[in-house]
């Protein structure tokens, strides 16, 4: 029997790695615990000598894929004839060292789930699982744990709770899991703070934007502005409002087939468009696109992403156009991160609110990324 004692530093956390370790242990029959530390994960293995060696080996090369691992050490310990592997509350006593992974876009298990009728969270905007979400911009405090979020504040429901505590769903120690019925909720309201009645807002906010109406939408890392890219109106309006005279808006388009319609595409581009990191690209223009002249005007480049939120796919889904989706901010300013902020610095620039009660910590902008010489 070798019983070792790990520590590993990176982003181990918000990543499913307690669920991979969890998983590992229980296949190589492996006893012991893990832990989310303030200072990255802690690990301590028993077992047969043999396997215990594995256990490290696939520590390293099975890691989730969103994980990173800066420093890995060991040392061996006395056995302490553990009888079972858990996962344990997390420590906060260290010095705070751990890193957090920046905000995830959504993976493919759960879009399918959000486009699927038959599933309990069909069409909900705040589908998560460990493998995608919110992360940096939710996070309170380190460990990153649930109660460590602004996700504190909603309950688990029974349904929630029985995939968090299970160690073969893929929600299993998903901190942000939520659902309709107890999670996050999203409304619309116009500049005046009034609530538009009905239950289908996001086909709301569809409507106002397909009729030239700009929306101001709380995101991931914050508001951004959103307007239809083919209404060059709309799109000066938005520039007036906002006193922002030249500057390129960035663009979301709802597949990346249209983006192809509008711009050109190489395989390197298209792989950043389509990461986890989902960031905005610059791509090169094709002539004579339905794109209005205002978004890029004297400019040979188009800043495009794709959505990376279940809210923007819904919503890309209901629109099937490209939108400006821009900060939402005065010219300088940070972008807007909180509900009341928002509706003080932004009510005379959008016409429509479409908000949520979860908070966000921090602000967190898109990330912008252009290929030169294929890098």
């Amino acid at each position: 029997m070798k019983n070792v004692l790990i520590n590993i530093q990176g982003t181990g956390q918000g990543v499913g790695f307690r669920p991979f370790v969890y998983r590992l242990a229980h296949e190589l029959n492996i006893k012991g615990w893990i832990i989310n530390s303030s200072a990255g994960v802690e690990i301590e293995a028993e077992g047969d000598e043999s396997d215990v060696e594995k256990f490290l080996t696939r520590l390293k090369n099975d890691k989730p894929v969103n994980s990173t691992i800066n420093d890995f050490k060991y040392i061996t310990s006395e056995t302490k004839n553990f009888t079972k592997f858990e996962i344990k509350e997390s420590n906060n006593s260290t010095i705070k060292t751990a890193l957090i992974l920046p905000d995830l876009a959504t993976c493919p298990d759960c879009l399918n789930e959000i486009f699927n009728p038959k599933e309990r969270r069909y069409l909900y905007s705040f589908t998560n699982c460990t493998n995608c979400g919110p992360r940096f911009s939710i996070i309170e405090s380190i460990p990153y744990d649930r109660a460590n979020t602004t996700m504190n504040e909603f309950e688990m429901c029974d349904e929630c709770r029985k995939e968090y505590e299970n160690p073969l769903d893929r929600r299993f120690h998903a901190e942000p899991i939520a659902c309709p019925k107890c999670g996050p909720q999203i409304k619309l309201y116009n500049a005046n703070k009034e609530l538009i009645a009905g239950n289908e807002v996001i086909k709301k906010a569809a409507e106002l934007i397909l009729n030239g109406k700009i929306i101001a939408l709380k995101g991931l890392g914050g508001y951004q502005l959103i307007v239809d890219s083919r209404n060059n109106e709309a799109v000066k309006r938005l520039r007036e409002r906002k006193h922002r005279e030249k500057k390129p808006f960035a663009m979301m388009f709802p597949s990346l087939e249209m983006i192809k319609e509008c711009c050109e595409v190489s395989e390197e581009e298209e792989r950043l468009l389509l990461s986890v990191q989902s960031p905005i690209v610059l791509l090169r223009i094709k002539e004579n696109n339905f794109i209005a002249e205002d978004i890029s005007k004297g400019n040979n480049y188009y800043g495009v992403m794709l959505p990376y939120t279940p809210l923007h796919h819904i919503l890309m889904e209901e629109l099937n156009i490209p939108v400006v989706a821009t900060s939402g901010n005065l010219s300088d300013e940070p972008i807007c991160i909180t509900n009341e902020e928002a509706f003080e610095k932004l009510h005379d620039i959008a016409d429509y609110f479409l908000t949520h009660n979860r908070k966000i910590v921090r602000q967190v902008d898109d990330s912008v990324v252009r290929i030169i010489k294929n890098k």
